[in-house]
């Protein structure tokens, strides 16, 4: 009995590796391969900045999001349909042309002497990283929650 629960969980480990792998695979595509939305967020906020690499990251069901890096060292993230998810400007200042302007303002206002270096859009929410190293919390509309630690 020992042997067959021995045996089955070996084989129940392998199994959740091999699917884990499976799962999720990186690859590297060509930016003209990336979504149209995609494509035109890049061209319209990064201008004149030619991409260095983009990755593909598919899940079984198909995939999941893109990430490009930049030559600039700026990185992008967009979901499936090519839609911003996070632009990481490395402790850059990002382009402020596709942030809401209630947290251009709100920063702007509160934090004069700072600039956006990070942003990322979730489903109900903002979070803005600082050039100062705070990072905000924003709802949906843009309207300042808190200072996240």
């Amino acid at each position: 009995m020992k042997n067959v629960k021995k045996i089955t969980s070996v084989f129940i480990v392998m199994f959740l590796m091999i699917s884990g792998l499976v799962s999720a695979q990186d690859r590297a595509i060509n930016p003209n391969q990336l979504p149209k939305t995609a494509k035109a967020f890049l061209s319209g906020h990064f201008k004149g900045i030619p991409v260095s690499s983009a990755i593909e990251d598919r899940e079984i069901y198909g995939v999941d999001e893109y990430k490009v890096y930049l030559n600039n060292g700026m990185k992008a993230e967009f979901d499936s349909s090519g839609n911003w998810k996070e632009v990481d400007g490395k402790h850059q200042k990002v382009p402020y042309g596709f942030i809401p302007v209630s947290i251009k303002n709100y920063t702007g206002r509160n934090f004069p002497n700072t600039y956006i270096v990070k942003i990322e859009r979730k489903r109900w929410s903002y979070k803005a990283e600082l050039s100062n190293g705070l990072e905000l919390e924003f709802d949906r509309n843009g309207n300042f929650k808190r200072i996240d630690d």
